[in-house]
């Protein structure tokens, strides 16, 4: 009976090891092939990008790469465009609720609800062409270099002549990105919409922080102060004069009970007027 057991398994073990030299050298062969056709067809063939994903698409909005409004994806060739968006997912510095990091992509997927035309006639894609350029690589254990790369890629976008709208992101991102557009275009004016100023020196002692991106935007002469304007401030503070530095560099500032039961048109005319 062992000697049986014995033939048995020696004659099974014989017929997986051809088995397994069969299905190597298959492999191989096919292996083979497929890199000969793939080297033949690299040697005849150029190239083209062709958008199959537009909003003329017959791809459903539920399906298709998760660009922001269903745009192009290009990442090569900016000077054929007028405006980009451009994601940064980076939350690192921010002190009590993480998850921005998860905003651009978010943004980008809840964005494909919308159509290229609005009913009060706004139709932006008949005059811009506009672009999805992906995410800045930062990294999220190194807020510092993260800042350094952020600044780096934007320098490449205006570069271009290309606007770039940010899908972000924590609140330190408009720090870099200043730096970026004050290279090219000089001191800037601002117009920010937040519960909060952004103007402490500093956040558990770190100078770069979702808390502070304004007032290292100051120190570095990257806003135009007197063309800066903050709306919507409210709730609480750690101190009384947590503002006060903001207000002392000429800051204009629009508590949020002042936007209540009113129409914002004539508000936000004085704010056109004010950035020039």
């Amino acid at each position: 009976l062992l000697q049986i057991q014995r033939r048995t398994r020696k004659r099974y073990t014989d017929m997986m090891a051809s088995v397994s030299r069969f299905g190597v050298r298959f492999l191989s062969a096919i292996t083979h092939q497929f890199r000969s056709r793939v080297q033949q067809s690299r040697a005849h063939t150029t190239v083209t990008t062709t958008y199959l994903q537009d909003f003329t698409s017959d791809v459903p909005r539920f399906g298709g790469i998760a660009t922001m409004l269903r745009l192009p994806l290009e990442k090569d060739n900016l000077l054929s465009y007028d405006v980009c968006f451009v994601g940064i997912p980076l939350d690192t510095g921010t002190s009590l609720r993480s998850g921005t990091r998860h905003g651009p992509r978010q943004v980008r997927n809840e964005s494909s609800i919308l159509r290229p035309y609005n009913i009060n006639g706004a139709a932006p894609f008949d005059s811009l062409r506009v672009a999805d350029i992906g995410d800045i690589a930062v990294n999220p254990y190194n807020l510092p270099k993260a800042v350094e790369d952020i600044t780096k890629a934007y320098r490449m976008i205006l570069t271009d002549e290309c606007i770039p709208l940010t899908l972000g992101g924590d609140h330190t991102i408009t720090y870099p990105i200043l730096r970026a557009v004050r290279e090219r275009h000089g001191p800037v004016g601002l117009v920010h919409i937040d519960a909060h100023s952004d103007t402490h020196d500093t956040m558990f002692g770190e100078k770069i922080a979702h808390g502070t991106p304004f007032r290292r935007a100051v120190e570095e002469g990257l806003l135009d102060t007197q063309r800066v304007v903050q709306i919507g401030l409210r709730g609480t503070a750690h101190t009384p004069n947590d503002y006060q530095w903001a207000k002392e560099q000429g800051f204009r500032m629009i508590r949020a009970e002042e936007c209540w039961y009113k129409s914002l048109v004539p508000l936000m005319e004085t704010i056109r007027e004010q950035m020039g």
